[in-house]
């Protein structure tokens, strides 16, 4: 009886064990991906995949990869205040362990957007943890642009992301700025717009976050 019940333990361990970690990538078309254009999230998938790494990306968004179907919650358009509204749900449908999020496009300087995005990259990270009390969140300080002077307010919302981080994380939940704005050239790493990465942004854009997730998923 002893020796089943151990093994049965052991089993349930090694389950639990083998459970791969859902990584939910939030953001505009930058995390959509389009067709003139490259989502870091297929490079970050081939990194991961290079890494032994267990886990899926989850979501209610799809786009097709080299290995199958990549989920997301990218919405091309769309700024942080819709991400906001949707959140909620969508967290309850796809649960994440982590959330890559990148948002802050989709509105223009003459707007003073700043408060806004902070205030529904806060409500994004608390819907998140009404869902999962443990989850990680990784709040990226967004790409460089160089369609100017639309987004002349990005370096302003990168800075206010770093206090809004240091104010969210908790050891348990914590929240992780990752910088993907410094060596992001809007010149050399976008196309045409100088808004949506190009293969080499796109490269960038996944090292960071490779790099940062490293530590959340083996």
């Amino acid at each position: 009886m002893l020796f089943s019940a151990i093994l049965c333990l052991v089993a349930d361990v090694l389950g639990a064990a083998a459970e791969p970690v859902r990584i939910m990538p939030v953001g505009d078309s930058i995390t959509q991906g389009g067709k003139t254009f490259v989502t870091y999230r297929l490079p970050l998938d081939q990194k991961l995949r290079a890494a032994g790494a267990n886990y899926v990306f989850v979501g209610s968004q799809q786009s097709e990869g080299p290995d199958g179907p990549l989920w997301h919650e990218g919405y091309g358009g769309k700024n942080a205040e819709f991400l906001a509204g949707i959140m909620p749900q969508r967290l309850k449908q796809a649960k994440p362990d982590i959330i890559l999020l990148h948002c802050g496009h989709n509105h223009s300087a003459e707007e003073k957007p700043v408060p806004g995005i902070i205030a529904a990259e806060r409500a994004i990270i608390e819907a998140a943890r009404k869902q999962n009390p443990k989850v990680v969140v990784l709040l990226a300080q967004v790409i460089a642009s160089g369609k100017l002077p639309k987004y002349a307010y990005l370096p302003e919302l990168n800075q206010a992301e770093v206090l809004l981080a240091r104010e969210l994380s908790r050891p348990e939940a914590p929240v992780m700025v990752v910088d993907q704005f410094t060596g992001f050239d809007p010149q050399k790493d976008t196309i045409l717009d100088k808004v949506h990465p190009n293969a080499q942004g796109a490269e960038k854009m996944a090292a960071k976050w490779f790099t940062a997730l490293k530590q959340w998923v083996k």
